[in-house]
């Protein structure tokens, strides 16, 4: 096995909601001699979050050439490999189920080896979605024990990149996260800005009272990305926040956050449930996770709803 050449840690899908934040949460916590890379496929570079003592370096490469990726990671030898990258929108990965294969199974995997062959230290975003074709077995929500069963090309993809990179890297750690809201800046990214966006240009968003997740801060799933890259565990970790909440419930919290009491919050949003529409592709009716693990083994802590939307909307 090699070794690292340098001590940087590169963060794949550094333009993205949850890229950026990990970039910007990196750059806070390396020196002067530990540079933070971002790559992207552009040509945006990605919002800085917070106050830092340098910038990152920007790489440009398209995970649809893996080869490129892979030229990245040469030119860097880095300590700390963090993965956002994926194809992410479950429309997309049902339009382009190959694309999706390529891009959240197949990529990871080799990233994953050449991680392996070089001492690289790899944290691996995954997703709740590959769970939902039945309900938690346990009232906490779903365990790192329970077996993926998802009900879309999303989700399934990315159980099969969990799957190539455990394989390639056993000492690779996979990080299944939830739902994530919070500010990306001004991109209308994620579940609240997304959300409030809507809100802010007149419409009534419909949002479901029969959808459960366990969502998180973005702010905080990033801090704990980046204490993962400097850990030393490995295997499957469920990172999400401590509170089992439905979609109109998190859309209640945000606008409530933002100042509207809760009779008025009510009047902008339309609950709905989701037998009444006709979703495609799928969406799962319960895909919380019990992240117990992760409240143990982490530093980080994983504010709840009230916390986190109140930080989610402040100005």
């Amino acid at each position: 096995m090699g070794a690292a050449d340098s001590e940087a840690t590169v963060v794949l899908g550094g333009s993205g909601f949850l890229g950026a934040h990990a970039v910007s949460m990196a750059l806070r916590r390396a020196d002067i001699d530990h540079p933070v890379v971002s790559v992207s496929r552009g040509p945006g570079e990605g919002p800085l979050f917070g106050r830092h003592r340098s910038q990152p370096h920007f790489e440009r490469a398209d995970a649809r050439d893996p080869d490129a990726l892979l030229a990245a990671l040469e030119g860097w030898r880095p300590a700390r490999v963090i993965n956002c990258l994926a194809l992410a929108r479950g429309a997309d990965c049902e339009e382009d189920p190959l694309l999706a294969s390529l891009l959240n199974a197949q990529v990871p995997g080799l990233l994953a080896r050449w991680c392996g062959r070089n001492g690289a230290r790899l944290v691996h975003v995954s997703t709740d979605l590959v769970f939902g074709d039945a309900p938690p077995p346990a009232p906490g929500g779903f365990r790192e024990q329970d077996a993926p069963a998802p009900i879309s090309a999303y989700g399934a993809t990315k159980a099969a990149g969990e799957r190539a990179v455990l394989a390639a890297c056993p000492r690779a750690i996979v990080v299944r996260l939830p739902l994530l809201y919070g500010a990306s800046g001004g991109r209308e990214l994620g579940a609240s800005d997304s959300f409030l966006g809507a809100v802010e240009r007149g419409d009534v968003p419909r949002l479901f009272s029969d959808e459960w997740r366990t969502p998180l801060l973005v702010e905080d799933a990033a801090s704990a990305l980046l204490e993962l890259a400097w850990g030393a565990g490995s295997g499957l970790l469920h990172v999400g926040g401590p509170d089992r909440v439905s979609r109109i419930q998190l859309g209640l919290a945000l606008l409530i956050a933002r100042g509207l009491e809760p009779g008025d919050a009510e009047a902008r949003v339309s609950a709905a449930r989701r037998a009444d529409a006709a979703l495609d592709p799928p969406r799962p009716e319960d895909t919380s996770l019990d992240s117990s693990r992760a409240r143990v083994v982490l530093r980080t802590r994983l504010r709840g709803l009230r916390e986190g939307a109140a930080r989610a909307c402040a100005p």
